[in-house]
C-alpha cells in the first residue's frame, strides 16, 4: 500500500513531534521509509534537496534546542547558511525534525500534524503521546 505513495521521515526517535510525526503516518496507511539522521548522518545533496524543496535556508530548520548551535556561533545574525549548512554535515543534531518528504512535498513537520498535508490519506482520528487529538 506505501510503495506507490512513498513517504520519508528524517527522524529523531528521541524527540516526541518526530514521533508522533511516525506514528499520525503509520496510522495514515503508509509504510514509510524511517532515516534516524543521527546515526546516519546527512550528506551535502540529501540537506541540499530538502532545503530547497522546502524552498527554506538552512538558518530557518536549525535546530537550536539542546544543539551546539550556541556553542558553535552560529547564532550570530552574520553567519552565512552556507556555514550552517556545513555545521549541520558536521553535526546532525542541529537540523530539527522531522523533515517529511512525499510526492505531495518536504516539509519540517512542527506541529506533527503538519504531515497530514503531505499525504493522500489520513486516519479519521489521531491521539498523540500527550493525549491530544488531532
Amino acid at each position: 500500500m506505501g510503495d506507490t505513495f512513498p513517504v520519508t521521515i528524517y527522524h529523531n526517535p528521541g524527540c516526541g513531534t518526530s514521533r508522533n510525526a511516525l506514528e499520525m503516518i503509520r496510522a495514515s496507511g503508509y509504510a514509510p521509509t524511517v532515516v534516524d539522521y543521527l546515526e546516519a548522518g546527512w550528506d551535502r545533496a540529501t540537506l541540499t534537496h530538502l532545503l530547497s524543496a522546502m524552498g527554506a535556508r538552512s538558518r530557518e530548520v536549525m535546530r537550536t534546542k539542546g544543539t551546539p548551535a550556541e556553542a558553535l556561533g552560529l547564532l550570530a545574525d552574520d553567519v552565512t547558511d552556507a556555514a550552517i549548512l556545513e555545521a549541520m554535515l558536521t553535526h546532525p543534531v542541529l537540523v530539527n525534525r522531522p523533515i517529511v518528504e512525499t510526492p505531495l512535498g518536504v516539509r519540517l513537520c512542527r506541529p506533527s500534524e503538519a504531515v497530514f498535508a503531505l499525504l493522500e490519506r489520513r486516519p479519521d482520528r489521531f491521539v498523540k503521546e500527550d493525549g491530544e487529538a488531532v
